[in-house]
């Protein structure tokens, strides 16, 4: 990791990218203005906790629907106040992935284009777009591993500093689980990361790596937990502290149940390769034909996958430490799901893989971008820019010509 280039400031790149992606995620939000998708659930559980009626949609955590529901509170029970936050969310998932391509490169380029992919990947715009819980555990995960890792980074004088910054990871961390529980494997390698990570890389943690698990993971199911609070205030079963612990794993058992088949359910393998789309809508709305494809945008779920392996070649074989982090995220998001016990599968949990092959794109540019190379990754992003705008009508919900007018868009058979 490159420590030397730490004398400039970042920030304001960080910021006017934040900005810019921010703008573009609240073009046309409140369109269309009918609840898509799992909304349906989302949207009505978190009306259903503004008036404290009692449990509902008990599968999972509650912070994604407390989330949902101050939009609600702030901007009205509209398709608009439904989805506010869900744009800050991705919006911090840039950000985050910015922070983290600074703290492993050190280097604003490869930091501001691991972000730029991040606006340009289909699947951070559409989950931006819609109050789904995934765009909340992504934002607190992302944010939480950048959290991590410059504590890590922290210097062994300043211990002070480490403690706080560990802190503040193991406070995301247990938010993103908060929101959902497919952050939870990112808990334990944050734990695994705290133990073994050489003191080269981590000064400050030598001789203090058992408080520091301590305290990050105290403070991560504290932070769990307390997202629980309204739970407790009902009016029909409210949680109890004797109830709480028990609700867990009424909440497994809600998780792991078998579920009928679906339209649009897929294997995991078949995620990386782009093969099982969802169409998250497809009908007349707001006086028009419109469609929200999540997709992944092919040049970066396809270039992603070839970086990754570079990223690995990068790291066994010139030792490069940025290279095998940011390889190593993307193999850590996606192991779970081909273990993880869920009897069906869908698209939108490659959500957090598709975001890490941002960061694997940016890395094996940095690495291999020399010489005639070195423009490499201002070209590609100009690919996912053109494949963007290409796409952009069936990822917006732009008004359609007529009800066959997706095909336009469809590149293979599976994508109908």
């Amino acid at each position: 990791m490159n420590t030397d280039s730490r004398i400039y400031r970042p920030w304001p790149t960080a910021l006017v990218i934040g900005l810019a992606a921010q703008i573009l995620f609240l073009i046309n939000l409140a369109r269309p203005t009918k609840p898509v998708f799992d909304e349906t659930h989302y949207v009505t559980a978190a009306n259903y906790l503004l008036r404290l009626n009692g449990p509902l949609n008990i599968e999972h955590p509650l912070l994604g629907k407390e989330i949902i529901a101050l939009g609600i509170i702030l901007f009205g029970d509209n398709s608009f106040g439904w989805r506010f936050f869900s744009t800050i969310a991705a919006t911090a998932v840039v950000m985050g992935v910015f922070a983290i391509g600074w703290l492993v490169i050190g280097r604003v380029r490869p930091a501001a284009f691991a972000a730029l992919f991040a606006i340009l990947n289909f699947t951070v715009f559409i989950q931006a777009r819609i109050a789904m819980l995934d765009g909340f555990m992504a934002a607190f995960t992302v944010t939480g591993i950048a959290a991590l890792i410059w504590g890590m980074q922290t210097p062994a004088e300043q211990p002070a500093r480490l403690w706080r910054r560990l802190a503040l990871a193991g406070v995301l961390f247990g938010l993103a689980v908060g929101a959902k529980w497919a952050a939870v494997p990112f808990v334990a390698f944050a734990v695994l990361a705290i133990m073994f990570v050489p003191a080269d890389d981590a000064p400050a943690l030598h001789r203090r790596r058992v408080t520091a698990v301590l305290l990050f993971g105290g403070l991560s199911l504290t932070a769990y937990f307390i997202t629980f609070a309204p739970a407790f205030f009902y009016a029909s079963d409210p949680l109890t502290l004797a109830t709480l612990l028990p609700f867990q794993a009424t909440m497994y058992a809600q998780q792991t149940q078998a579920l009928p088949p679906h339209t649009y359910q897929s294997a995991w393998w078949t995620w990386p390769l782009d093969i099982r789309p969802i169409w998250y809508l497809y009908e007349p709305v707001d006086g028009a034909v419109r469609g929200i494809l999540l997709v992944g945008n092919p040049a970066i779920m396809w270039g992603g996958l070839v970086a990754v392996v570079a990223c690995v070649f990068a790291a066994y074989q010139a030792k490069s430490r940025a290279a095998g982090v940011m390889a190593g995220l993307w193999i850590a998001a996606y192991l779970p799901w081909v273990i993880i016990p869920k009897k069906i599968g869908f698209f939108y949990y490659y959500y957090l893989p598709s975001i890490f092959l941002c960061l694997a794109l940016a890395a094996a540019f940095d690495h291999f971008g020399k010489g005639r190379m070195r423009q490499a990754d201002a070209w590609f992003a100009g690919l996912a820019g053109v494949l963007f705008l290409y796409f952009y009508p069936i990822i917006s919900a732009e008004a359609l010509p007529n009800d066959q007018a997706f095909l336009h868009w469809m590149w293979f058979f599976s994508w109908r």
